[in-house]
C-alpha cells in the first residue's frame, strides 16, 4: 500500500519502544539473542528512512534500566551488538550525516560500549541530519528524580530559586534538555504501555501501536505510522 505522506507535516522527532526480538525468534524456534540481531537490521532501515522523510530526531528505547534484570548471557549480548553496531556502522552514519547522542547512564555500560560510544559522539558532533538518540541504561522516573535533586542542589547553594522554577526548568535538567519532545511514539509487538520511557516528555505525543514485531517493521510501517500520526488533531490542551 502506498501512504501518501506530507512531507511538510512529518514528526520533528520520533520515538520507538522496540518491542518483541524475543516473541520473533520464539515464533522461529530461534534462541532470544538472534531476535536481538535480527532487530539491528530493523534499526538501519527505520533510520534511513527517517533520514529520507527529514525526520530531525529519531529516538530508540535501546537498554532500560530494568533490562539489566534479564539473564546474563542476553544481556551481554544486546551489550555486545551495541558495541558491534557502532564500531561497524559509524563511518558510515557519519557519511550520512547522522549525528549520534544518548540518554540515560551510560557510566554502567561495559567499557567497550563506553569507549563506541565516545568515539562516535566525537566524530559524528557536527553532523546535521538526523539525529540518532539511543537511550541506554535509561529511565523516565530516575531520570526525573536525578533532575529533582540537581534542582534542589541548584537552590541550597543559591543558584536558583524555588519561585523561579518552571515546568521549562525541569525540562531543562532531564537527560533530554537538548532535544524536542516526542511528536510520535511507537511501540512494536502489540504491547500498550511506555515501560518507563519518556514519561515528562510524551505529555502531548501521539501513539502509535502495532502488533508487528520490531525484526519485521520495515519502511513501510514506519511510514503508516506517520501517516496515522498526520491524520490526527494536535490541539496540546486548547481549540481550534
Amino acid at each position: 500500500m502506498h501512504y501518501d505522506i506530507d512531507l511538510e507535516r512529518v514528526p520533528n522527532h520520533i520515538a520507538i519502544i522496540m518491542d518483541g526480538n524475543g516473541r520473533w525468534a520464539k515464533a522461529r524456534f530461534l534462541p532470544r539473542t538472534a531476535g536481538h540481531k535480527a532487530g539491528v537490521e530493523t534499526i538501519r532501515k527505520v533510520l534511513k528512512e527517517c533520514n529520507r522523510l527529514g525526520v530531525k530526531t529519531l529516538t530508540l528505547y535501546a537498554f532500560s534500566t530494568e533490562n539489566w534484570k534479564r539473564p546474563k548471557l542476553e544481556v551481554d549480548t544486546l551489550m555486545t551488538l551495541l558495541s558491534t553496531y557502532l564500531k561497524n556502522e559509524v563511518r558510515e552514519l557519519h557519511k550520512n550525516n547522522v549525528k549520534i547522542t544518548t540518554i540515560g547512564d551510560t557510566s554502567k555500560l561495559p567499557k567497550a560500549c563506553i569507549d563506541e560510544l565516545e568515539r562516535a559522539y566525537e566524530l559524528t558532533k557536527y553532523n546535521t541530519g538526523v539525529n540518532l538518540n539511543l537511550a541506554l541504561n535509561y529511565g523516565a522516573r530516575n531520570d526525573i528524580k536525578d533532575a529533582l535533586v540537581n534542582i534542589l542542589k541548584d537552590e541550597k547553594c543559591g543558584k536558583l530559586s524555588i519561585d523561579e522554577i518552571t515546568e521549562d526548568t525541569i525540562s531543562s535538567y532531564l537527560s533530554t534538555k537538548s532535544i524536542s519532545d516526542p511528536d510520535l511514539i511507537i511501540r512494536t509487538s502489540g504491547e500498550e504501555r511506555l515501560s518507563n520511557f519518556l514519561l515528562w516528555e510524551a505529555a502531548y505525543s501521539e501513539f502509535y501501536f502495532t502488533d508487528i514485531h520490531w525484526p519485521d517493521f520495515n519502511e513501510k510501517q514506519l511510514q503508516k505510522a506517520v501517516y496515522e500520526y498526520q491524520k490526527r488533531d494536535r490541539r496540546f490542551g486548547g481549540l481550534k
